[in-house]
């Protein structure tokens, strides 16, 4: 039964770590058109547990991506220097969408794995009650 408990808090810890990836690409989407704005990005790491890994996931620290900062010409925005450009996001929409799939894709893998560990887990209780 512990194997059973081991693998719904791993298909957990990666819907946890899928869904804060997901937080932070809806952040960059929102904010992709938002002057000097610095896309975010999240790495995964491996849980340790006295010195082991235990087979869960966490997200690690935040990191800002330094790729650099689209200029944009506008002269009369606000911002615009005197050679009337301004530093824009360097947020790109398509690898957004394509990071969202991904997370959401994965994020239903380990959905899957939860409900078919559950099920496992009733079939088992049902056979030690005959």
């Amino acid at each position: 039964m512990s194997d059973l408990l081991s693998s719904i808090k791993t298909a957990m810890s990666g819907m946890q770590a899928q869904a804060n990836r997901l937080r932070h690409t809806s952040e960059n989407i929102a904010n992709s058109d938002t002057p000097g704005y610095r896309r975010k990005v999240v790495a995964f790491t491996p849980d340790v547990e006295g010195g082991r890994q235990t087979g869960l996931v966490d997200t690690g620290p935040v990191h800002l991506d330094q790729t650099p900062l689209t200029k944009v010409y506008d002269p009369s925005h606000p911002l615009a220097d005197d050679t009337g450009y301004y530093e824009g996001s360097n947020v790109n929409l398509v690898v957004e969408i394509a990071d969202a799939r991904e997370a959401q894709r994965s994020y239903e893998a380990n959905l899957k794995i939860f409900e078919q560990t559950r099920q496992m887990s009733r079939n088992l209780l049902d056979l030690l009650r005959k």
